[in-house]
């Protein structure tokens, strides 16, 4: 992933990124809805780096090894509620190596010290517990892949998080998805800052001849109108 992508990706918010996935016919994957940021103001993108976990932290720094600045370390623990896998040192270890951030399909634990670290970080929750034993370990392809929810994401994809979620991105098609966009904030600023003159959403997007156009046509939606005069609310 190149310096320029990553600096226009970081730009973008996942609904944009999801809107534009929309825009160009590209599945739409997306977290769970439970996996949040820590705090609300925190952003990262970057290549997935990713891991399954089976109830130690040695997997992990076995993943940085091969890890690249600014990847985001994507934790598979099956979406697990009953313990945390990751705490403040393992989220310092991965600061350190200098990844973009953590991202956890389960809990983490060590919150107000994690808040402290600064680095962007996303989890299904928090519980005190720690794994108390051991799984077996995951097959010789345990760093290769790694499950969120209903996806599975390797080292071919890309991830980004905010405050809405986190989605994942096809990397072969990262540039068509930044440029579709950037096109899409373009519009929707566009339409902001004429909502603040005083020109209504409906008035800009022709509403009225959607209406004329639906009662004519009915198989005529309304998607089908913002294409055709490039507006921008849904996809």
């Amino acid at each position: 992933m190149e310096q320029e992508e990553r600096e226009r990706l970081y730009q973008l918010s996942t609904p944009l990124l999801a809107d534009a996935c929309m825009r160009l016919g590209i599945p739409v994957r997306c977290a769970p809805s439970t996996l949040q940021a820590l705090e609300a103001d925190m952003h990262c993108a970057g290549r997935v780096c990713p891991v399954r976990h089976a109830g130690s932290v040695d997997i992990f720094f076995e993943a940085l090894e091969d890890a690249q600045p600014g990847d985001v370390l994507v934790i598979d623990n099956g979406g697990r509620t009953d313990h945390a896998c990751v705490g403040d040192l393992v989220a310092r270890e991965v600061q350190a190596a200098g990844l973009a951030g953590i991202v956890i399909w389960g809990l983490h634990r060590d919150t107000w010290q994690i808040h402290e670290i600064g680095l962007p970080f996303f989890s299904q929750g928090h519980i005190p517990t720690g794994p108390v034993k051991l799984d077996r370990r995951p097959a010789a392809d345990a760093l290769a892949w790694a499950r969120v929810g209903d996806w599975i994401v390797g080292k071919n994809d890309i991830v980004a998080a905010d405050r809405d979620g986190v989605i994942f991105l096809p990397s072969d098609d990262l540039a068509a998805i930044i440029e579709a966009g950037e096109a899409i904030k373009a519009a929707e600023e566009r339409q902001a800052e004429l909502l603040k003159e005083g020109k209504s959403l409906r008035e800009q997007l022709k509403f009225k001849e959607y209406l004329a156009q639906h009662s004519v046509t009915p198989s005529y939606t309304f998607r089908d109108h913002l294409r055709q005069i490039g507006g921008a609310i849904e996809q």
